[in-house]
């Protein structure tokens, strides 16, 4: 109560900083597109695209959040038994937090909502988060290192990639010595730590093949969409879209993303793009620029959408 009561005495604009900074990137966002291309332009290449290019794209984005979704009731599935669409629109909620929130400060949410919606330790919760940004980031990573094999076509290469993509089976394998290791040198007051850092680990070998399979599954069709639409929109070839596709996520997924990515996520589509071979003509860099805002927009829109479908679908179910 009294914390509450201080908190309340802080000025408004302090108390509303993290909103007022998103608030005022998007309007920023909004009048540069403006400026530099016209809000005209942008839409009317979903119009050349049509409306079931649009749906399709949507439709397969939020197919993505369900299987996230069933990624994290598999990892507590105690908890969450019963209660899909409750957890959905927590995943639904966390998502667009992240999107909108600069620095992945988004993050914090989830072991937040975890412990208020399904009384999951905040340890626990955010032990089970980093394991799976981490076979967020080494997904992504290994798609970007199938393009660079392919690039070079060496054995030595693939023989790299190959050695990269089995390391999170590596890390699991080890995972019991780390932890006992811990376990003993730590003092007493810990113990409780490592063992909520455990709980949050993958259950067995099983458990953690499914949570691996699901990344996989989960950011080869975000990918691929993105690709689609980088190449309906920018008229882009296949390794071109990939690149951008494989930029703007790892844009976002770094710690250095703008608020609601607001730049640096068309930044790092233009960018990935470029480097897997995009035409450097002025022309063909403005359309992929278009495109980049394009596939931006799109992210957020079908957050929104998510979050408020979740929201009506628990609703419903409560």
């Amino acid at each position: 109560m009294k914390n509450d009561m201080l908190a309340s005495r802080k000025p408004w604009i302090i108390r509303n900083a993290t909103s007022l900074l998103t608030g005022a990137a998007v309007l920023g966002y909004i009048v540069f597109i403006q400026w530099f291309w016209g809000w005209g332009q942008i839409i009317a290449l979903w119009r050349e695209v049509g409306l079931a290019a649009l749906v399709s794209a949507v439709a397969l984005l939020l197919s993505t959040y369900v299987l996230r979704t069933w990624r994290i009731h598999d990892y507590f599935p105690l908890e969450t038994g019963g209660r899909f669409a409750r957890l959905l629109r927590l995943v639904q909620v966390h998502n667009l937090l992240n999107v909108m929130l600069p620095f992945r400060s988004g993050e914090v949410s989830f072991p937040l909502l975890m412990k208020q919606e399904f009384g999951v330790s905040f340890t626990r919760a955010g032990a089970a988060l980093f394991v799976m940004r981490l076979l967020d980031l080494h997904a992504l990573m290994a798609a970007a290192g199938i393009g660079l094999a392919l690039e070079h076509g060496r054995p030595a290469a693939w023989l790299a990639w190959t050695a990269f993509s089995i390391l999170p089976a590596i890390a699991f394998t080890a995972r019991r010595p780390l932890l006992a290791l811990l376990h003993r040198l730590l003092p007493a007051r810990l113990q409780r730590l490592v063992a909520e850092i455990e709980g949050g680990l993958p259950a067995d070998a099983l458990a953690f093949c499914r949570a691996w399979g699901v990344t996989l599954v989960n950011w080869f069709v975000k990918i691929a969409v993105l690709a689609w639409v980088l190449m309906l929109l920018g008229n882009l070839d296949l390794a071109p879209s990939f690149g951008g596709a494989l930029g703007g996520e790892l844009s976002s997924i770094l710690p250095v993303h703008a608020p609601g990515g607001v730049g640096t996520y068309p930044a790092g589509i233009t960018a990935g793009a470029l480097g897997f071979g995009a035409a450097h003509t002025e022309g063909a860099v403005e359309a992929l620029g278009k495109a980049a805002v394009n596939a931006h927009l799109l992210i957020i829109v079908t957050s929104v959408i998510g979050t408020l479908l979740s929201m009506l679908v628990a609703r419903s179910k409560a």
